[in-house]
Formats: structure tokens, C-alpha cells, sequence
């Protein structure tokens, strides 16, 4: 049986469960791993699966929902078109079919408004074509195919939102990005409503690897004392504050105990919400969790500068203003 989660409805009409399973697992794509998770996952109510072409594991997850039982129509399934496709939408949108084993996705993100170059994968200098916004007119006409039955984006600030939607035909369904408790993204998030956009939380529990094993908003006093009074993990903390203040959010797991504790969401007082709210305002809190910024030796993301990104951050991913 499906998990018993709030939906989101999309621009489309369409249906978007509040909770998926993301499948980054990794440059190698995770292997038999990923698909494990994911039968795992919806053995255990998840009715909502996010991967990319990326992330080299959609055969491995096609092949999970397959043998799963679960029928097709029931799952919403979401992959990405990748950077150095930019100028090759439909092609790549035949092979994550055909890697998935799928007649359609039920959402397609444009993974990053970076285009990189096919023929060497570089990074295309930011505002030289392939430019996002010719992709998008590309992404547009897959809506005519029956193929795709909606189409988003995947890190747009408010600053390139606002440039596609000046020449977009379609409003993006979704927009994924990076949000948890330390980076709420309040403003993005307003923005996106105000336009029926759905935001999706990548990354809704951190990356633990880059803080002692633990992400530091998990270990946070008030999130530690939330948890303890609702008889809850760190984590469920998170991700029902997530969901209950209006975005999907789109954990992942190996473990199949903590799999389930992701999709058991609780209820959170309005107390509860106020204090998860500011976070984000603690010493040293409000920044990026994704490694990266750190990894960045001139500043850029992905062959941009925060400033082409609209992001508000500095290196290391702190945000500028407080």
C-alpha cells in the first residue's frame, strides 16, 4: 500500500507525493545498491522515485519498478536531463526512456542551468547558446509527445526564474534545489509560490559525510529536543517540517529501518515550526551542506559564479547576508 503522505498538485493537474526517494548514489551510479533501495522503498509505501541520467543508475531503477509489483501508474517518476545535453533534449529524453524501461516520466527537470559542451563536457560560458532558455523551448515540446507529463527545473534561483519566465511558454511544475533547515530559502520559496511552482528539497537531510558523520542541523538542540517529544528521529523532524511548510522533499537511504522513518512524517506544533524556522539564523548555520562549494578552487559553480547562479553565497557556500 501507498504511504499515508500529503500530495502536492502540480500546475499540471498531476499529483506529487510529498515524499520520493532520491537515487544519487554516487559517480558509479550505485549499482545493484540503488536498485535494492528502491525496491525497499516501495515494498514500503513510496510511491515517488527521483533520479537523473546523471546519476548512472536509470536502468537500475527502471528494472526496481519493474520487479516491484507496483504498477506503473501509481509511481511518479522523475529523472533530469544533464548538462552536456543542453542542445540534444529530445534525444536524451530517449535514452532515460529507454534506460528506464518507461513509456514516460511523469516529470523532467532540467538538472542545471549550465549547459557543458558534448563534444569535450565543459562548461559553455554562461549566456552563450545552448542557453537555459533555449533548452526550456526544447523541454517545451516534449510536453507534445505524451512522454513527459510535466517539466521543472533543478537549481533556479528567483534571479534565473525570473529571466525564463519572461520567455517561457510553460511555467516550470517544479523547482529542485538544496534545502533543509540551514538553508530555508524562504525567499525562493515565496517566489515560487506566488508563480505555482512546486519546490522540491534535494538533500533535505544534508550530506553527513562533511561534518564529523553527522549534518549539522540534525544535532541541533532544538531539533534534538523536537525529536525527543514527539518520539522521533532527528530526521523525521526535518523532513516533516519540510513537508508541512509546503515542499516535497526527496531524502535517500540505504537503510531500510531509516527508509521508513523517512516516509513516517509527524506532526509539528506551530512552536515546532518557529523554532525549525530559525535555524538557519544560528552562528555559522546559514550556508550550503554540498561539497561542491569547498571543492570550488576559483569560486564558480559548474562554470559559473555565484553571482550568474543568483546565488546569495560566498565560497565554502555561506550565505552572504544573514
Amino acid at each position: 500500500m501507498a504511504a499515508d503522505i500529503p500530495t502536492f498538485t502540480l500546475n499540471t493537474g498531476h499529483k506529487m507525493p510529498s515524499v520520493g526517494m532520491g537515487c544519487w548514489l554516487g559517480p558509479g551510479g550505485g549499482g545493484d545498491v540503488v536498485e535494492e533501495m528502491c525496491k525497499t522503498a516501495l515494498k514500503l509505501g513510496y510511491r515517488h522515485i527521483d533520479t537523473a541520467y546523471g546519476y548512472f543508475n536509470e536502468e537500475k531503477v527502471g528494472k526496481a519498478i519493474r520487479e516491484s509489483g507496483v504498477p506503473r501508474s501509481e509511481i511518479f517518476l522523475t529523472t533530469k536531463l544533464p548538462n552536456h545535453h543542453h542542445d540534444y533534449v529530445a534525444e536524451s529524453l530517449e535514452e532515460s526512456l529507454e534506460k528506464l524501461g518507461v513509456d514516460y516520466v511523469d516529470l523532467y527537470l532540467m538538472h542545471w542551468p549550465q549547459a557543458y559542451s558534448r563534444t569535450d563536457n565543459k562548461p559553455i560560458p554562461y549566456g552563450q547558446s545552448p542557453t537555459f532558455l533555449e533548452t526550456w523551448k526544447d523541454m517545451e515540446k516534449l510536453l507534445e509527445t505524451g512522454k513527459v507529463r510535466a517539466i521543472g527545473v533543478s537549481n533556479f534561483s528567483v534571479k534565473l526564474l525570473e529571466l525564463l519566465l519572461k520567455e517561457a511558454s510553460v511555467v516550470p511544475a517544479t523547482n529542485q534545489v538544496e534545502v533543509h533547515p540551514c538553508l530555508p530559502s524562504f525567499e525562493l520559496k515565496q517566489y515560487c509560490e506566488d508563480k505555482g511552482i512546486v519546490l522540491t528539497a534535494y538533500s533535505p537531510l544534508g550530506r553527513p559525510k562533511e561534518y564529523d558523520g553527522k549534518p549539522v542541523f540534525l544535532t541541533d538542540d532544538d531539533v534534538v529536543r523536537i525529536a525527543k517529544a514527539h518520539d522521533a528521529t532527528p530526521g523525521q523532524v526535518a523532513l516533516s517540517w519540510g513537508v508541512q511548510r509546503g515542499t516535497v522533499v526527496i531524502p535517500k537511504s540505504e537503510n531500510p529501518e531509516r527508509i521508513k522513518q523517512n516516509i513516517t512524517l509527524i506532526k509539528l506544533s506551530d512552536e515546532d515550526m518557529t523554532a525549525l524556522n530559525v535555524i538557519h539564523r544560528k552562528p555559522g548555520m546559514h550556508r550550503s551542506l554540498l561539497r561542491y562549494h569547498s571543492n570550488s578552487q576559483d569560486g564558480t559553480v559548474f562554470g559559473w559564479t555565484y553571482e550568474q547562479m543568483g546565488w546569495n553565497m560566498v565560497k565554502g557556500g555561506i550565505v552572504a547576508d544573514k
